[in-house]
């Protein structure tokens, strides 16, 4: 999988279908072949960010 942000490969896993970004620092999880991208605020609440992208470039990639 590659960050829909930064392209980066470099994803953590940290639940079940939910992964952070170590390039950029985003959480992404999946639903049925598709990410979600949040930025985890100050206060530890997400904020999505999936307006950001295009559906296309959302869709799971390996």
């Amino acid at each position: 999988m590659k960050c829909p942000n930064c392209k980066s490969k470099d994803i953590g896993k940290i639940g079940v279908n939910q992964y952070y970004c170590w390039g950029c620092f985003i959480e992404l999880s999946v639903l049925k072949g598709q990410i979600f991208t949040h930025q985890v605020e100050e206060d530890g609440t997400l904020s999505s960010l999936d307006d950001l992208f295009a559906e296309d470039d959302r869709r799971i990639s390996m």
